[in-house]
């Protein structure tokens, strides 16, 4: 009887010790919960988008140190192909990802981004806009507005001692060296740094307009070709973005040409590349196009869609710097 009751006695502890240990797990002790973020960038083999994408993995990375939820991040390419990244943003949806953050390949189009509305997983939408599209609920943008970032390189080019006249003649003889032509940030950076120098008294004359898609090796090989056929008849060459100037600048080199003594550059992203040729007088400028307090916009915008926050500024700008040998100090990385 004695043996028995010993037994019994021991195995009441034995439950009473579990059962301290599961309160403890609760109260204190709970696994650490798991999200999963999916990342479609349209590209990786862009200067920017590289930047941005290293950003936003920072940003969970950090977290993820701090303990407590941890996030995984899958990033994937799209090639710049728009029925890849279709694929790729079904598969996220098809997994059942707790949250997106989607840069798009195509933004002419909505059916995509009408795709993620429909599947309610919370979404922000990044560095390519969608004109006129109106976000839902769990949907969100954050960017910058390129009207900003065209006027700035209009600006830069009008500020220089002779309104980028460079052979006095009273007209701007420039080339064009344009991104994607069917995205937004293409169109407003083509548009609006014209516009402002018109609108500020300068003549111009467009000698060329031509498609680089955003790739240094494009604009390479687009401006060498209107160097050989122009000449020196070319003053100034806009770039939609500094990739594309990367390469023009190659060419203007080989060309036996000078920024800042017989023709001028300006380029978008002030990428660290770009911003080293400021400071060295290789750039007449760029434009900072933030790529760290866009990816942290939109990282944030996400944590508070997955806390279950509704985002009312739909569309989140973070500002445009115009970037000179006055200030370029500030941004080199």
């Amino acid at each position: 009887m004695k043996k028995l009751l010993s037994v019994l006695l021991a195995v009441l502890m034995v439950f009473a010790l579990v059962g301290c240990t599961n309160k403890g797990g609760e109260e204190g002790g709970e696994e650490a919960k798991t999200v999963k973020i999916g990342v479609a960038i349209y590209q990786f083999d862009d200067n920017f988008m590289t930047l941005y994408r290293n950003d936003i993995q920072a940003y969970f990375d950090a977290l993820n140190a701090k303990g407590g939820t941890q996030y995984e991040v899958v990033i994937v390419d799209g090639a710049n192909d728009a029925a890849t990244q279709t694929e790729q943003v079904n598969t996220f949806i098809t997994q059942g990802v707790d949250g997106m953050i989607v840069n798009l390949v195509q933004t002419s189009s909505d059916a995509l981004a009408k795709a993620v509305e429909e599947s309610g997983i919370p979404t922000v939408f990044i560095n390519r806009e969608i004109a006129d599209y109106v976000y839902g609920e769990k949907t969100c943008y954050v960017g910058a507005d390129a009207r900003d970032s065209g006027t700035y390189q209009g600006q830069i080019i009008f500020d220089q001692p002779n309104h980028g006249d460079l052979n006095g003649d009273g007209v701007v003889n420039y080339i064009m060296i344009m991104g994607d032509p069917e995205n937004s940030d293409a169109q407003f950076r083509t548009e609006y740094s014209i516009k402002y120098m018109v609108e500020n008294g300068a003549t111009v004359n467009c000698l060329y307009q031509e498609t680089g898609n955003w790739a240094q090796a494009q604009g390479q090989e687009l401006v060498a070709t209107e160097l050989s056929k122009e000449g020196d008849d070319i003053e100034v060459v806009f770039c939609n973005n500094d990739g594309m100037a990367m390469g023009a600048l190659e060419s203007i080199k080989a060309a036996g040409r000078k920024v800042g003594e017989d023709i001028y550059l300006v380029g978008v992203d002030a990428i660290p590349e770009a911003c080293e040729a400021v400071k060295n007088g290789d750039m007449t400028g760029t434009v900072l196009n933030d790529d760290l307090g866009q990816a942290t916009a939109a990282c944030e915008s996400l944590l508070k869609m997955l806390a279950g926050e509704v985002i009312t500024n739909k569309v989140n700008y973070v500002p445009y710097v115009m970037v000179t040998t006055e200030n370029v100090d500030q941004y080199i990385k």
